[in-house]
């Protein structure tokens, strides 16, 4: 049990990912991004530090994946990215309504949906670019898209955009930051939680505000 413990403890760890799975980290890094995008469970998911980490492991990855250019890597990200919104647009189309009615677990909680949808109605479609960036936004963003049910080619166009703007920024800063500071990793712990907080905090606390004076 405490083995498995371990193993739940360092998925969270993007450094141990990279420097543990070797030739197949870069399929883990896949896995995560669809189902933190794709699915409400991912909302506990390492997406924005996993992609940070990614880009500073930039030249391990492309030499495990047939020496592709790092460009093709994140390319690759930002498709599945893509299709995780997809899949999550449809999740919430097909049973958005019942995920209102959806008792809390460990893997979902309906403030979290509320909150997104909260945050929806103030920014719209552009919603779907922004959320990118910031946790549990990002897997409840387009479930809400789809239970409003949001014009699918609107949609794409948001995804798509989101997608490239969240994978080439991320990837590129972490991939050029280590070149210019290679001691980059020694701090990567820090770094990742200062670019949480930052990004995170100020608008779940805005929208907590906002839904308390809705009540």
């Amino acid at each position: 049990m405490s083995d498995i413990w371990d193993l739940f403890q360092h998925l969270f760890n993007p450094k141990w990912i990279f420097l543990y799975f070797g030739n197949t980290a870069f399929l883990i890094l896949l896995i995560i991004v669809f189902a933190e995008t794709g699915f409400f469970i991912g909302f506990f998911l390492p997406g924005d530090s996993l992609l940070f980490t990614a880009g500073i492991f930039g030249e391990n990855l492309c030499k495990n994946f047939y020496n592709v250019p790092f460009f093709v890597i994140i390319l690759i990200v930002s498709i599945v990215a893509i299709l995780g919104n997809i899949q999550g647009y449809w999740l919430g189309y097909k049973s958005g309504k019942l995920l209102y009615k959806k008792n809390d677990s460990f893997f979902f909680k309906k403030k979290h949906l509320i909150l997104a949808k909260l945050f929806y109605n103030k920014y719209k479609t552009t919603a779907l670019i922004m959320s990118r960036f910031l946790p549990i936004f990002r897997s409840f963003a387009p479930i809400v898209a789809g239970a409003i049910r949001v014009d699918f080619k609107k949609f794409m166009v948001y995804n798509i955009v989101g997608a490239l703007v969240w994978t080439f920024s991320i990837m590129l800063a972490g991939h050029y930051l280590d070149k210019s500071f290679p001691e980059l990793k020694n701090h990567l712990e820090w770094i990742i939680l200062l670019i949480v907080l930052t990004t995170t905090l100020p608008i779940i606390f805005r929208l907590k505000k906002k839904k308390k004076a809705l009540i």
